[in-house]
């Protein structure tokens, strides 16, 4: 495929058809220098994953960087068909890009499906056309392609595959998409998105105008209380995962969550005024939540563990919390 000249990531890259000893060594440091978050979730999980986790993230960011760092949006949309096409090569044995001979070994050995991989690209081409989301089911189906896949992707890297514990792992993930979402408002408005609801806002006398003049008031405070409120809902409803799963995959399961509820905390604690700021989580809360985490997975086994689809866990149970404005209903 086409390597873009002005795409940091391509610095270093082997050329193709190289060995995978050198398509290795290129996605460890791609993922070890690039993913601030990586060195502290990965040690907790078995070493002879570590590799699997750096192949899956440097797939991830390849497709994320040709989206949106390419400027012209026909271009990346050219390229992320270049990149689709560099994933059947990999599942017909015939890759050639570094990235995907290193993925190519670990979708062998983990033996994972093509469809989370191409799901994902799927969201990267929407952002190349889709700025706005007119409802809560253009926002929740983005989710099914942004965010789920990856979550799915990791379980199967550790040795699971059932549709319960595949339905608890949408629920976090949908989860975590959607509060970055309110914590980015003011990002993402600087790149011409909006992923909060057109109707969502209406409900509240909000305007698409009014988010572009970045201007916070009662209304927007308002909107945005619902939103994360919902939000925890979708937090609650994955929440049994990480006791579904072995110890070293449940720290870190714990540790996303946690860290997505942090940053609901962070935009309650501002006020909700994520309009006009970026509520953080400081390093200090950061460990705190990494203590808290480790600590539940010592005393995990004094506790009573629901099993996936028993009733405990939560899986397989009707849709999901409604949406603000919305009766009950799947958003997956």
């Amino acid at each position: 495929m086409e390597i873009p000249a002005d795409l940091a990531i391509a610095n270093g890259l082997p050329a193709a058809g190289c060995s995978l000893a050198m398509a290795q060594a290129y996605t460890r440091g791609l993922a070890t220098s690039h993913y601030e978050n990586f060195n502290v979730v990965s040690w907790m999980l078995p070493r002879g994953l570590h590799q699997s986790f750096y192949n899956v993230y440097a797939y991830c960011r390849w497709a994320d960087d040709l989206g949106d760092e390419i400027q012209d949006p026909q271009r990346a949309l050219a390229l992320l068909d270049q990149w689709e096409q560099e994933l059947r090569l990999c599942y017909q044995g015939r890759a050639t890009h570094p990235v995907l001979v290193a993925l190519a070994e670990t979708v062998r050995e983990h033996d994972i499906p093509q469809k989370p991989f191409a799901d994902l690209l799927i969201a990267f081409r929407r952002d190349q056309t889709v700025k706005r989301h007119s409802d809560w089911s253009s926002v929740l189906d983005y989710c099914v392609y942004s965010a789920n896949p990856v979550g799915r992707i990791v379980l199967y890297v550790c040795g699971y595959r059932d549709p319960a514990r595949q339905e608890l792992s949408d629920w976090t993930c949908t989860a975590l998409q959607l509060a970055n979402f309110w914590q980015d408002v003011a990002r993402d408005l600087d790149i011409g998105r909006i992923y909060i609801p057109l109707d969502h806002l209406a409900a509240h006398g909000l305007t698409e105008k009014d988010l572009e003049a970045r201007r916070f008031d009662a209304r927007y405070a308002r909107m945005m209380k619902e939103l994360v409120e919902y939000t925890r809902t979708l937090f609650s409803r994955g929440r049994p995962l990480a006791r579904n799963v072995s110890g070293p995959l449940r720290t870190d399961i714990d540790m996303f969550s946690r860290g997505g509820i942090a940053v609901l905390d962070a935009i309650e604690a501002i006020g909700y005024n994520t309009i006009e700021r970026r509520p953080a989580i400081s390093r200090r809360t950061q460990a705190r939540l990494l203590g808290r985490a480790l600590v539940s997975r010592l005393f995990s086994p004094l506790l009573h563990a629901s099993s996936p689809g028993d009733g405990g866990s939560g899986a397989g149970t009707a849709g999901s919390p409604s949406a603000p404005g919305q009766t009950e209903g799947k958003h997956a």
